[in-house]
C-alpha cells in the first residue's frame, strides 16, 4: 500500500506541475536561472522539514535544560506554507540542518534524521521516516517554485550536531573538523547518503532535483579549517555537480573558501550578539570576496525593524566592483499548523517568528513591518519600485467539527483574517457568524487557545453547517469545505 500511495503521488505530482527547466548556475559573483540574473530576499523558513512544537514547552528529560519537543509536519502543512512563501514573492529558501540523534531523544519523543550506527565504528543511518518528508518538502518545492539551500550538519547542539555524530564514536566535537576522525568520515558518509537518495515522490535522486538550488556545508561551522573546506566541498561538488556549493563558515570570511573552485557561494550570518548586524558587514564582506564568487546573507535578525530595512537595503542595493549580495533572509519564519493557528518560536532577544502575510497581532514584533521591507526588497530584486499586491488567498480547509467551542481550520496561505458562515442546509442560504477573525495570534497554543466558538443559541436536534472564507487586502477566497455538527 504504501508503494501503491507513493506511486500515486508521483503519477499525480508529475501530471500537475512542470518542474524547473535549469538548475541554478553561477558566473563569477551572480547567480543565473538560464539566462536571466538570480536574486532573492526573504523570511528564513527553517523548519520545513522538522517543526520545533514551542507550545508544548521544554523536556525535562534533557539534560541540556533545553530540550524542545519536535515533530514531523504534516503534507497539509507543508505545501501550506511553501505556498505562503512563493505567493509572497520567496523565490529561494535556506533551511535549517539535519537533525542527529542524541540519548534524550527516545525520553522526549523525538525523531531524528541521523541515527546513531547498528555497529560500534560503523556508519550512521538516514530516518527513512524523515526523509520522507524530506522528499515531500523537495517535491512541492519543484511544485510551486522554490528553490532550497540544504545545510548538512549544525556546529551547534540544538538540533543534534557536531558533538552529537562525535558522540558516536567517543570522540570529542572538535573531532568533526578533523578530516582524520571517525567524526568526518562519518559527516562524508552522510553527505553521500543523502546527496545519492533516490526520492521516493519524484522519482529523481537528489543531485537531478532542480529545486535543490546549493548544498551547504553546514550550519555556522566557525571553526572550518582549509582542509575540512576543501574535502568537503570536492566531495559535494563531484557528487552534485550541477547544484552549488555554500561554505557554511560564518563571522570571518576565509581566503582559502573564496579562492576554491569547488565553492560558488561564500554566506555570513549577522547578529547582534556577534557584533556584526548592521549594513557594514555587507559591504566589507563584499570588498573582501571582490567579485570571486557569489555571496549571500544567510541569516540575520533579532532587532529592530528599522535596522532589519537598513540590512536589507544594503543588501538589494550595494555593490563593490559591480558586484552585490545574491540573497538575504531575515531570521526566521513559521507557519500554519494543520489544525489552525500558526507555530512559534520565541527568542531569547524576546523577538517571535514572523508570520505571512503579517498580522496586527503582532504588532508588538513589528511583523507587518518586517513583512512589508521584505517584500520590497524582493520587488527591488526584479526591478520594481514597489511590492506587488498579494494575490487574493484560496479556500481555508476545514477541520471536523468536534466541538462548536472549537471550530478549528488550516489557514489559507497569505490569508489575514477570516469570516464564519452557517446554515442549516449544506445548499445555504449562509449566515455570517463571525467576522474578521485573526488566526494571527503570536504564541497560539492549541491546547488552550481557540481559533473560534459558535456561542449562539442553536436548537437541540438540528444539524447546523458551516463555512469559512479566507481575505486579505486584495479580496476574499472561495468557500472552504463545508462540515457539520449535529447540536445535541
Amino acid at each position: 500500500m504504501k508503494w501503491l500511495n507513493n506511486t500515486l503521488l508521483l503519477c499525480l505530482f508529475s501530471a500537475q506541475t512542470l518542474a524547473f527547466e535549469h538548475f541554478i548556475s553561477r558566473k563569477g559573483a551572480q547567480l543565473f536561472d538560464g539566462e536571466h540574473e538570480f536574486r532573492f530576499a526573504g523570511l528564513h523558513a527553517p523548519e520545513l522539514h522538522r517543526i520545533e512544537n514551542d507550545a508544548k514547552g521544554v523536556c525535562a528529560a534533557d539534560p541540556r535544560g533545553w530540550g524542545q519537543y519536535f515533530q514531523w509536519p504534516t503534507a497539509d502543512e507543508q505545501e501550506n506554507w511553501i505556498k505562503a512563501l512563493t505567493r509572497s514573492g520567496h523565490k529561494a529558501m535556506r533551511i535549517y540542518v539535519l537533525s542527529v540523534a542524541q540519548e534524550s531523544d527516545e525520553a522526549c519523543g523525538r525523531e531524528t534524521h541521523i541515527l546513531a550506527p547498528l555497529t560500534k565504528g560503523g556508519m550512521p543511518r538516514l530516518n527513512e521516516t524523515a526523509m520522507v518528508v524530506y522528499d515531500r518538502m523537495i517535491m512541492l518545492a519543484d511544485k510551486h517554485g522554490l528553490r532550497l539551500i540544504l545545510p548538512f550538519i549544525d556546529h551547534w547542539q540544538w538540533w543534534g550536531g557536531r558533538e552529537q555524530l562525535a558522540a558516536f564514536y567517543d570522540e570529542n566535537q572538535e573531532a568533526f573538523y578533523d578530516i582524520n576522525s571517525k567524526t568526518y568520515q562519518a559527516y562524508q558518509s552522510i553527505i553521500k547518503q543523502v546527496i545519492s537518495r533516490k526520492n521516493t515522490l519524484t522519482g529523481r535522486y537528489y543531485y537531478d532535483e532542480k529545486a535543490l538550488m546549493a548544498w551547504e556545508t553546514g550550519n555556522e561551522l566557525k571553526d572550518t579549517n582549509q582542509a575540512f573546506l576543501e574535502n568537503t566541498v570536492a566531495l559535494i561538488d563531484q557528487l552534485a555537480p550541477q547544484q552549488l556549493v555554500v561554505d557554511g563558515n560564518y563571522l570571518e570570511l576565509k581566503e582559502y573558501s573564496i579562492t576554491n573552485p569547488h565553492v560558488d557561494i561564500i554566506s555570513n550570518h549577522f547578529y547582534t550578539t556577534n557584533n556584526n548586524n548592521k549594513p557594514e558587514t555587507i559591504q566589507q564582506d563584499l570588498q573582501q570576496i571582490a567579485g570571486r564568487k557569489a555571496y549571500l546573507v544567510g541569516e540575520f535578525g533579532l532587532t529592530d525593524a528599522s535596522i532589519l530595512n537598513n540590512i536589507m537595503q544594503t543588501a538589494v542595493h550595494h555593490e563593490y566592483q559591480g558586484a552585490q549580495a545574491v540573497g538575504a533572509f531575515i531570521w526566521g519564519f513559521r507557519g500554519h499548523r494543520h489544525n489552525g493557528g500558526f507555530y512559534f518560536h520565541k527568542e531569547y532577544t524576546g523577538h517571535y517568528s514572523y508570520h505571512l502575510p503579517g498580522f496586527v497581532d503582532a504588532e508588538e514584533n513589528q511583523e507587518l513591518a518586517v513583512v512589508d521591507l521584505v517584500r520590497l526588497a524582493q520587488a527591488q530584486m526584479r526591478g520594481l519600485t514597489k511590492a506587488p499586491a498579494l494575490p487574493v488567498p484560496e479556500a481555508p480547509v476545514l477541520r471536523p467539527i468536534n466541538s462548536l467551542y472549537n471550530i478549528q481550520w488550516l489557514g489559507a496561505p497569505l490569508g489575514q483574517s477570516y469570516r464564519i458562515e452557517r446554515s442549516i442546509k449544506a445548499e445555504g442560504p449562509w449566515q455570517v457568524i463571525g467576522d474578521n477573525i485573526s488566526d494571527g495570534k503570536q504564541a497560539f497554543d492549541p491546547a488552550k487557545d481557540s481559533l473560534f466558538a459558535d456561542k449562539s443559541s442553536l436548537q437541540t436536534g438540528q444539524s447546523y453547517y458551516y463555512r469559512v472564507i479566507a481575505l486579505n487586502v486584495s479580496g476574499e477566497s472561495a468557500p472552504s469545505n463545508i462540515q457539520s455538527f449535529k447540536f445535541e
